[in-house]
């Protein structure tokens, strides 16, 4: 098993240690076991297990500092993996951003790891296959789909005296479903870490019903149309914003978050209904509570009313600024409202519901514009009920104008470990069609 305990990976890590002749000494420690299954044309075509495991040693001698790799762990691979890191620094060059590593640390205990997750068989995963390949078969629709689960630790030890453990576990699970005729598809994705809130069958249900729904879509003009947003369309865009909360990129003037002289926290920059926070003891979407630099990670309100309230700091940058650091989020958390997709739908006089958005790219970062496709379900929205299937369009669209022309929170939805609402937005820009289903 690549899964140590605290106490197992401790005594690997101390006994490295000891072995460092450095000016300082840093060993992280890591292990993983998982297993997957993938489907397509609705038979299986792969399924496996991976089990692995890797200690990293990192020596520095001043701001030289070099890098070895291992995965045997009895006395003497210790010793060379020390010994190699070692003469990497003293042949590397000074790092002048370097940071000597950090001292001990209080970490809150983290809630990421369960049992039911690690314990998932190759049975269990097969079933997940069957339960989307049969009701498909049924309905005339081909099923690919994708589930891999893992269970793991990492852990972190340096020669001031920190130690930091974590366990942790994961179950992605995504299907795409598309009729025979070729004309409609539909796609779902989920995540936890806890196996136990899983429903393949109802996933794919929702995947399996939308292919059908959006057979022989029809094309409507591009424009500015009101959209509901499903979480995994919203998490497409708000991803670009949460790159942008680098406070070195913005005061260096490289981001969005730049003005002339600094950064925009404090500055009202969104709709005042908006709220994105990060929290490492979410229950839904739990994460380790220390990063890889060995900073703990506390709940940190990124924008609130609208408002820039916090900015990342890297050590260094912070050092730079004389400020705390900032550590960056393990997560996301968009505040949400009470609307369920069916509200939405139903409150809606004129617009179009977008499943997800896909082959993303920056425009113009200083603004945060992007352009993209619709895919894997688009739908007209007339006097709140879906009328028919339209053709995918490509967007131009900016997370920052999206937020501010926001009519309503819907309830939050876990999407790749964060937590995103369905929005409804107004004025949102499709610029031409596409042909893809």
């Amino acid at each position: 098993m690549a899964i140590y305990t605290e106490q197992e990976a401790r005594k690997i890590m101390e006994k490295a240690l000891s072995f460092s002749k450095a000016d300082a000494c840093e060993i992280n420690l890591s292990g993983s076991e998982s297993g997957n299954i993938r489907y397509a044309r609705n038979s299986v075509s792969t399924s496996g297990h991976r089990s692995n495991q890797t200690l990293v040693v990192q020596s520095n001698y001043g701001k030289q500092s070099g890098t070895a790799t291992i995965d045997e762990f009895d006395e003497e691979s210790l010793k060379r993996v020390v010994a190699r890191s070692e003469e990497l620094a003293k042949l590397s060059p000074e790092n002048p951003e370097f940071m000597d590593p950090l001292g001990p640390q209080a970490y809150d205990k983290a809630i990421n790891f369960v049992e039911a997750t690690a314990n998932i068989t190759p049975e269990f995963r097969a079933e997940v296959a069957n339960s989307s390949i049969e009701p498909a078969v049924a309905k005339g629709v081909t099923a690919a789909g994708f589930l891999d689960d893992s269970a793991g630790f990492a852990a972190m030890m340096n020669s001031k005296g920190l130690f930091a453990y974590n366990k942790s576990t994961n179950v992605e699970f995504t299907v795409t479903m598309r009729t025979n005729d070729g004309t409609g598809s539909g796609w779902v994705t989920r995540d936890y870490n806890d196996v136990t809130k899983f429903n393949a069958a109802k996933a794919s249900k929702t995947a399996i019903d939308k292919a059908v729904l959006s057979q022989e879509a029809k094309a409507i003009e591009p424009g500015k149309y009101t959209v509901i947003l499903e979480p995994s369309a919203g998490l497409g865009l708000l991803n670009g914003l949460g790159r942008s909360i680098s406070a070195r990129s913005a005061d260096e003037g490289r981001s969005f978050m730049s003005k002339e002289g600094g950064n925009k926290i404090g500055e009202k920059i969104v709709d005042e209904r908006v709220k994105l926070w990060s929290d490492p003891l979410n229950s839904e979407v739990p994460s380790a509570t220390w990063n890889g630099a060995g900073q703990p990670l506390k709940k940190t309100v990124w924008l609130e009313d609208g408002v820039v309230k916090n900015l990342a700091y890297g050590r260094f940058w912070a050092a730079e600024k004389g400020v705390d650091p900032v550590p960056f989020p393990s997560n996301f958390i968009m505040a949400g409202g009470d609307a369920s997709l069916e509200d939405l739908i139903k409150s809606t006089k004129k617009g179009i519901l977008v499943t997800r958005l896909w082959y993303i790219r920056s425009v113009d970062p200083q603004t945060l514009l992007y352009t993209g496709l619709t895919r894997d379900g688009t739908f007209y929205i007339e006097n709140g009920a879906i009328k028919y299937p339209v053709k995918n369009f490509r967007f131009n669209e900016s997370p920052i104008i999206m937020l501010n022309n926001l009519e309503t929170l819907g309830k939050q939805v876990r999407v790749e470990g964060n937590l995103i609402p369905y929005m409804k937005i107004r004025d949102f820009t499709f610029t031409s069609l596409s042909d893809a289903v």
